[in-house]
């Protein structure tokens, strides 16, 4: 490991190689990370600010590092991107959990590293930045959505911080940076909630923001670098599978059939089978006369619903991993093989499938760090999904899996999403694992705008930014889509339509915390 000594993310106060100190030509951070990069490029190269250099806990670097693929900083004063990122940005990435490993582009010049060759492969596209923060949230944002894998890592220090942290960047860089990186449209949202929400009128910043260099959705060819995670392979590559059903017996089979001839037999199958019907019986009379080379848990329950369903199920596991299934998905006989040799071989503990209709192409294709979950098409570590519980403020409505992904974040389990192994889904017509009653919320009148459910995941994960930007971003996509085209008038009922939404998801969360 190279470590890049810095005072205040811009001058170079010594540079280390194994505790010896060497000499480079660059003395700002910048052209430095470049520098070192190209001499060393089988190194991690390291980044600390002065004050932290001595409190480097080197032993936990091979674990956070454990494969060439990935950007890791943590945060311990300074962050570079003031909290109003928000306002455009939704995405699990941007409200950090800096207690545990987390996954976000979001890096700090604090501490951090990644691999000289991996560091390479944005030379071309970034050479020419000379603010380090800048640098280092450019290439992360443009890696993420090119394969690189990047983090808050509070393993990297000996020491962790839970004090607010300051941003450094101003109002021209945050400009300059959502223009760079996001749809141009974002930008002038960002200016409108500025002066919404903070008073400011940052007309300068949001005119020059147009003169830089536009980046959004560039590609970086990153798949020259080959990921083998030196992290220790599981022991046991034991796999439970988890099927909520109702009404579908004949695609559920399939489902059993497809699993009984895994090249990777699960160890167990856990179907939990719903009729409202009190007088009813299952359906599903062939799962117990036939002979399958694994164990069958099979729950026949009056209570509809998907969270219950999976949460009776979640009881009843105990192997190592934890396969996430629909009950109307068709799949390889290698899938399981497939899915469990590739998160040892990517170090993580969670992967959403491809899973795609029949005729569908697939529309991101590089292995990803991924902001959503989806709860039947997942594979995810026992350690992290017992952790966790689908929550019922979601039951018979919407929002259930974005929850539980984000619960997995919250407990260090990252969400990679696969677009090489692939589940076909043939979206039954009929039956399935919901049932559609008529909600509370549906006889009001004006109707809750959000979704309460959705409203309920905002105020539970998102930081006020993002519920301000949320709003407003709701506002402007509306529009067109309703009848009112009085402006004053639209606004004025679209904020009892949220507000509405906000009374009601404050009842489903109250009814779920007791």
């Amino acid at each position: 490991m190279i470590q890049l000594i810095h005072k205040k993310a811009h001058t170079v106060v010594r540079v280390l190689k194994d505790e010896i100190q060497i000499k480079i030509n660059s003395t700002e951070c910048t052209s430095a990370i470049w520098e070192l990069a190209e001499k060393f490029p089988e190194e991690i190269i390291a980044w600390c600010e002065e004050k932290y250099s001595a409190d480097l806990n080197i032993e936990q670097w091979s674990q956070i590092f454990h494969q060439d693929l990935i950007m890791a900083s943590y945060a311990i004063e300074n962050a570079f991107l003031p909290d109003s990122i928000g306002y455009i940005d939704q995405l699990p990435f941007v409200n950090v959990n800096r207690k545990v490993l987390y996954a976000t582009w979001q890096m700090s010049s604090d501490v951090g590293g990644i691999k000289g060759e991996t560091l390479l492969k944005f030379k071309s596209l970034f050479e020419g930045n000379n603010n380090f923060d800048f640098l280092l949230n450019s290439i992360a944002k443009i890696g993420q959505q090119n394969g690189l894998f990047c983090y808050s890592a509070p393993g990297l220090l000996s020491q962790t911080s839970d004090k607010k942290l300051k941003s450094t960047a101003t109002s021209s860089q945050l400009f300059s940076f959502v223009y760079s990186y996001y749809n141009t449209i974002w930008l002038s949202v960002l200016f409108w909630c500025s002066l919404k929400y903070e008073n400011e009128f940052p007309l300068k910043a949001y005119l020059q923001a147009f003169s830089e260099k536009k980046c959004f959705l560039q590609k970086v060819d990153l798949s020259a670098i080959k990921i083998q995670s030196n992290k220790k392979i599981e022991t046991s590559n034991s796999i439970d599978v988890i099927i909520p059903t109702m009404g579908r017996p004949k695609y559920l089979m399939q489902v059993i059939e497809d699993l009984s001839l895994q090249s990777l037999l699960p160890k167990k199958v856990i179907v939990v089978e719903q009729n409202p019907d009190v007088n009813s019986i299952s359906e599903l009379g062939e799962l117990q006369s036939k002979t399958w080379p694994f164990e069958i848990k099979h729950h026949f329950i009056n209570q509809t619903g998907a969270c219950n369903a999976r949460n009776i199920a979640l009881k009843e596991v105990d192997s190592e991993w934890i396969f996430f299934a629909d009950d109307d998905i068709r799949f390889e006989p290698d899938l399981l093989e497939r899915v469990v040799t590739e998160m040892n071989g990517l170090g993580v503990s969670s992967i959403n499938i491809n899973c795609k209709q029949k005729g569908e192409k697939t529309i991101f294709k590089k292995i990803k760090q991924w902001g959503s979950f989806g709860s039947g098409t997942s594979i995810v570590k026992n350690i992290f999904a017992k952790q966790c519980a689908f929550s019922s403020i979601y039951e018979h409505g919407y929002g259930e899996d974005a929850d539980f992904g984000m619960q997995l974040r919250n407990v260090g389990c990252d969400i990679i999403y696969h677009p090489k192994i692939e589940i076909l889904h043939l979206k039954a017509p009929m039956g399935g694992f919901r049932e559609k009653p008529i909600l509370a919320w549906e006889q009001e009148q004006p109707l809750p705008k959000p979704s309460p459910t959705l409203m309920a995941f905002a105020l539970k994960y998102y930081t006020p930014q993002q519920i301000k930007g949320f709003k407003t971003s709701l506002f402007l996509k509306y529009y067109n889509k309703q009848g009112i085209k009085n402006p004053i008038i639209y606004i004025r009922e679209m904020k009892k339509r949220w507000g509405k939404s906000e009374e009601w998801a404050g009842k489903l969360m109250k009814e779920e915390s007791r």
